[in-house]
């Protein structure tokens, strides 16, 4: 069972609480440029991308395939199921000598809530030098399994922290 906790931050003026954000997901344009920079090299970069928000996660962030450096990812053998948008496919990185298993993943037959989100990319931001939505910079989801963005205009408690299995 799903519990809410009871230390929930509460937003300031310009903020957001991941415990606004809905279940199921919501889909939604990104009206800041989004970067991925590794091994020193900007791997995505787009003015058009795409933000799945869900409750207690930071959003996770998408862009489309033609700003991202696609020459630079091979496919991985690694699938993972979303009760939401579908199966995952995951991406390898390979760039200067350094390799990054499972760096991205995308939506190759995504459900029809989140169809736009077909064939683009997200990045896990703890497996990259850095990540930016505009000018703030990305802070990884806790926890190994999570790929959120958490960016200084949101507040929590995030999913992925110690004792947060059964939100």
């Amino acid at each position: 069972m799903r519990r809410r906790p009871s230390d929930i931050d509460t937003p300031g003026p310009g903020q957001e609480s991941v415990w606004d954000y809905p279940r199921p997901p919501r889909l939604e344009s990104v009206p800041r440029p989004l970067t991925v920079v590794a091994a020193g090299v900007t791997i995505a970069e787009t003015g058009v991308g795409k933000r799945v928000c869900e409750t207690a996660s930071p959003p996770t962030y998408y862009f489309p395939p033609e700003d991202v450096r696609t020459d630079l990812l091979e496919p991985s053998s690694r699938r993972t199921f979303c009760e939401w948008k579908g199966t995952a496919v995951y991406w390898t990185l390979r760039i200067a000598g350094t390799v990054v298993v499972d760096a991205a993943w995308s939506y190759l037959e995504p459900t029809a809530p989140f169809a736009d989100l077909r064939g683009w990319f997200a990045f896990y931001p703890a497996r990259m030098d850095a990540c930016r939505v505009g000018d703030w910079p990305v802070t990884p989801q806790p926890g190994r399994f999570y790929g959120g963005w958490v960016t200084p205009n949101l507040t929590g408690p995030f999913k992925g922290e110690p004792g947060t299995e059964f939100w």
